[in-house]
């Protein structure tokens, strides 16, 4: 250990003047040896004469050295020595510094080695050379600047570690001055000879300096303090030094600094003396607040250098100086003052680092005052500066370190939330998204008091319902949709805790909400995501979606709402909601049961629902949908919301798949209530769309909501949507849903209704005649409920038509009578005929089988060839259907038009030849010309009964097996 001063014989520590960087820089502690600082012309005090008697002999030294590398300490010293005196030397001989230049890392490696050479016998003569050597050659421009670092952490590794002296009045102990002495004097050269670069000189030096203040013996730590007071003393006289204008402010300068013109390494220097100043090592102590004070100096010169205005920093910290004059460790109390007056200097980042250190100093009470660390955590973490990324790093090391911190951080924690809460909410998902017991401790902690828990369960609720959920984020762990999964989880064991539960009741509508969102968007989380969040959590077996079902159920529970959670289970709800193929089936039993809580619930769940999806393209959509079209039966909710109408307008018109139909189930449900059916009369134009578009589901769903509007509207109104609806509601006769047959066939016969003796029946007659067909079809149907409705909508049409025969046959049912009428009535076999093609893909066995009567009748009334092959080939389609009924029926149906096509072809030949004959009788007046033409039909007679006879019998060859 260093020689200490008595205390009989106390000197002011912080003087606020020094005559020169010289005496500032003498190694204190020994008063009988005042080391006079090293100057470019005295080096050869140190050296031996016979060294350096000439030029020539200092080259030959140097070079033996270099070629045969001798351990001995006269041939070491005589080495280091010439070394001194050729970079002293003003105007060196140029083979000299060629010669030191080619071999400039070769030297610096040799004086390393020298440095890290074990002393004998405490005997550090040849450190001190060597030391000597680094200054000459720095002084001398021919020190490799990348070799400084790892050469002055050989210096400090074998000169402050040095056992501690016995004897402090002995000539070892002043050896050991002399070359600390020397290392003040190298490192303060280091700085003075690096020009325009000073700046990062010192702090590369105080950086190495730093470690060795802490975590080492107690005299390691007083050499290393000294020193850092010696430099803080220089550079408060050292006019190379200028730092930018920026310097020392708390304000952030939007402007980018030269890196030799910062200060970056302030706060963290800052930050270790103010501790060190209060350990229980007085030396290191009184070094520690020695070099703040020279600190302070130092920044008060160079915010003078900036502005004119007079700082009032120095005097108000020269009370703190007469702490010093005693050799007791400061005061917590004073080393509080003193750092108070660092912190208006401090940027953030420098906040940040000293934060940092404190509540690393926290788990080392017995080294640093712990009540020094927590003012100062409670200081800085007040102050309004700080940045997203600064509050994240200050509470990951809160989260660190707070089970070694015995509670001693719960102030800091409160005060960062009071600031900056939503920083430190997201930070604090990000350090821990499965919610660990730290984790829950310290979300305990900023729940204890109810006005800070109200906006951490909202921070809470927001993160679960961002909008930019649907976005991966290139940093998992940051991303938005980790944050929502921690804070679903987070919410999970808040709700497990008795501290939060009444302001948990204040937004239970909104969180339930963001609970059940939660468990349809955990359904879209890539592998990644579900193993960044889930990997410390796998044993527990539970899903991102089982756990945000369980949190669903806790929250019911904790809202004393068991007797529905037991609802919901009795009809599978839960199960259901964890399947994607039945999510939305378990969304609407959940939505179900919510109606049956209190009014107000059911009210402000609807109103969360409503603002949602008054945003266009929200999240969760279809969930939010599902759940609001679910409410809209409740009896209570209508007046509840204004924009009801503007919310399914909006959505009406949405490319999300199922979203218009389940919209026209929720409307349909407005209309069939007397209190609300007006107005949805204002979506009828929609309405229409959906029923023309191509999404066939909305076309279902919009006939039932069609239905219950028509009757509201005027009769004009009626008429026009009544002649739009007839060309596309026979489409829907054949639906596969027999509701939507009835429906529309309904529509169809009211329309008709309607229409009757209006100027728009002649248009309504055509719509009337092509729907005549589907419904006598549909007599057959399976389904009596339709056959029912096709009965009835035909005899409005006998009526509307003013067809008494149509009118009876449909009363009775007759349906192949009436088919027969039509084919008497109308000339429209082709359109008949195409129809009925149609119906030979129908599902239903019976109606593919009236199809085939069907055509066939037609066949018996077509003459023309063309429409008689067509008929054969869709017969002979038909006798390929898997029904025997139909293709059987489809066979003999065939048959018998292929026998009445044959019989009546010979008949036509002869009619045809009749004709010929009386044409040409007509025209013709040769009696001779009127004899041939008889003989020709004579000889062709039996030609054709032949022709008519083998046809006859390859027909019958053919229907033989």
């Amino acid at each position: 250990m260093e020689c200490r001063r008595p205390p009989s014989q106390p000197r002011r520590a912080w003087e606020e003047s020094r005559t020169s960087p010289s005496r500032s820089s003498g190694p204190r502690p020994y008063e009988t040896c005042e080391v006079q600082p090293l100057r470019a012309a005295q080096p050869a005090r140190c050296c031996s004469p016979s060294a350096v008697s000439g030029e020539g002999e200092t080259l030959h030294t140097i070079r033996a050295f270099l070629g045969g590398r001798p351990q001995q300490k006269a041939q070491k010293l005589e080495f280091l020595a010439s070394v001194c005196t050729v970079c002293s030397t003003s105007s060196p001989h140029a083979a000299v510094r060629v010669l030191l230049q080619y071999h400039q890392e070769e030297l610096v490696e040799i004086i390393k080695e020298m440095l890290e050479e074990k002393p004998i016998v405490l005997d550090t003569q040849v450190k001190q050379q060597a030391m000597l050597a680094i200054t000459s050659m720095s002084r001398a421009g021919l020190l490799l600047q990348g070799k400084v670092s790892s050469l002055l952490q050989a210096c400090f590794s074998s000169v402050f570690c040095v056992p501690a002296l016995v004897n402090t009045q002995g000539p070892e102990a002043f050896l050991y001055s002399k070359t600390l002495a020397t290392m003040d004097n190298m490192l303060q050269e280091l700085v003075h000879s690096a020009g325009d670069f000073a700046t990062l000189v010192l702090q590369n030096i105080l950086q190495l300096l730093l470690p060795f203040t802490t975590s080492h013996p107690e005299e390691v730590q007083e050499r290393a303090m000294a020193r850092i007071a010696q430099l803080a003393a220089f550079i408060t006289t050292s006019p190379l030094l200028q730092l930018c204008s920026c310097f020392a402010r708390a304000v952030i300068f939007r402007h980018e600094c030269s890196p030799a013109h910062r200060f970056d390494m302030l706060g963290e220097l800052v930050g270790h003396l103010t501790f060190c100043s209060t350990c229980h090592n007085t030396v290191t102590s009184r070094n520690a607040a020695e070099a703040l004070y020279h600190l302070h100096t130092f920044i008060l010169q160079q915010r003078g250098r900036s502005s004119r205005l007079p700082d009032t920093g120095l005097l108000q910290l020269q009370p703190c100086g007469e702490a010093l004059q005693s050799w007791k460790p400061l005061q917590v109390k004073e080393a509080c003052e003193m750092f108070s007056m660092f912190v208006k200097y401090l940027q953030p980042s420098h906040l940040v680092d000293i934060t940092l250190m404190a509540i690393k100093n926290m788990k080392k009470p017995g080294q640093y005052s712990s009540q020094l660390s927590i003012y100062v955590v409670d200081t800085l973490v007040s102050e309004p500066v700080f940045q997203t990324q600064h509050v994240q790093t200050i509470v990951w090391a809160i989260y660190e370190n707070w089970l070694s911190t015995a509670g001693s951080l719960e102030g800091a924690l409160l005060k960062l939330t009071d600031k900056y809460l939503s920083k430190v909410v997201a930070s604090l998902l990000q350090c821990s998204p499965t919610c660990t017991s730290v984790a829950v401790i310290m979300w305990r902690v900023m729940l204890a008091k109810a006005q800070t828990a109200e906006k951490v369960l909202e921070e809470l609720l927001s993160r679960m319902m961002s909008q930019s959920l649907r976005k991966t984020s290139t940093s998992i762990r940051e991303g938005p949709r980790i944050l929502s999964l921690a804070a679903t989880r987070t919410i999970s064991e808040i709700l497990l805790q008795e501290a939060a539960l009444q302001e948990v009741k204040g937004i239970f509508p909104q969180l339930f909400l963001a609970l059940l969102f939660q468990t349809t968007f955990t359904a879209e989380l890539t592998l990644q995501e579900v193993n960044t969040f889930w990997r410390e959590h796998q044993q527990d077996q539970l899903t991102p979606i089982r756990s945000a079902v369980r949190s669903m159920r806790l929250l019911l529970y904790r809202m004393g709402y068991e007797g529905l959670v037991l609802d919901i289970e009795e009809q599978g709800g839960w199960d259901i909601l964890l399947s994607a193929q039945t999510h939305l089936m378990g969304v609407r039993i959940i939505a179900r049961e919510m109606t049956k809580t209190s009014t107000s619930v059911c009210s402000t769940i609807f109103c969360c629902l409503s603002e949602h999806l008054s945003v266009e393209d929200p999240t969760w959509g279809m969930v939010a949908m599902v759940f609001y079209v679910e409410m809209l039966g409740y009896p209570h909710l209508f007046e509840e919301v204004e924009n009801i109408m503007d919310v399914l307008l909006t959505h009406l018109q949405s490319q999300c798949p199922g979203m218009p139909s389940l919209l026209l189930e929720g409307i349909l449900k407005l209309a069939e209530r007397p209190d609300s059916a007006r107005r949805t009369l204002v979506l009828l134009p929609h309405i229409m769309e959906q029923l023309q578009g191509a999404d066939s589901d909305a076309s279902k769903a919009a006939l039932p909501v069609l239905a219950a509007m028509l009757p509201m509207l005027d009769r004009k109104t009626s008429i026009v949507t009544t002649l739009h609806l007839a060309d596309k509601l026979w489409t829907f006769f054949d639906n596969e849903s027999h509701k939507v047959q009835e429906f529309s066939i309904c529509l169809f016969q009211n329309g008709m209704s309607l229409l009757a003796g209006t100027k728009e029946n002649k248009t309504m007659r055509k719509k009337v005649w092509d729907s005549l067909l589907p419904l006598v079809f549909h007599l057959h149907d399976q389904n009596k409920s339709v056959v029912m409705a096709s009965q009835e909508a035909l005899c409005r049409a006998g009526q509307f038509l003013q067809w008494e025969k149509l009118k009876q046959l449909a009363k009775t049912g007759q349906g192949q009578m009436i088919l027969e009428c039509l084919l008497a009535r109308k000339n429209r076999t082709q359109d008949y005929l195409l129809q009925s093609q149609h119906y030979l893909q129908s599902p239903q066995e019976l109606l593919r089988c009236e199809a085939v009567r069907f055509i066939g009748l037609i066949g018996r009334h077509v003459e023309e060839q063309q429409k008689r092959e067509h008929i054969r080939r869709v017969l002979q389609g038909a006798k390929n259907d898997p029904e025997l009924l139909v293709s059987s029926l489809a066979s003999q149906t065939l048959h018998i038009l292929e026998a009445v096509w044959t019989k009546s072809r010979p008949k036509l030949q002869r009619l045809r030849f009749s004709l010929q004959r009386a044409w040409r009788r007509c025209w013709h007046s040769s009696p001779s010309e009127v004899s041939a033409e008889a003989e020709t039909q004579e000889w062709q007679e039996p030609e054709l009964q032949e022709q008519e006879r083998q046809e006859e019998r390859q027909r019958q060859q053919r229907q033989q097996p």
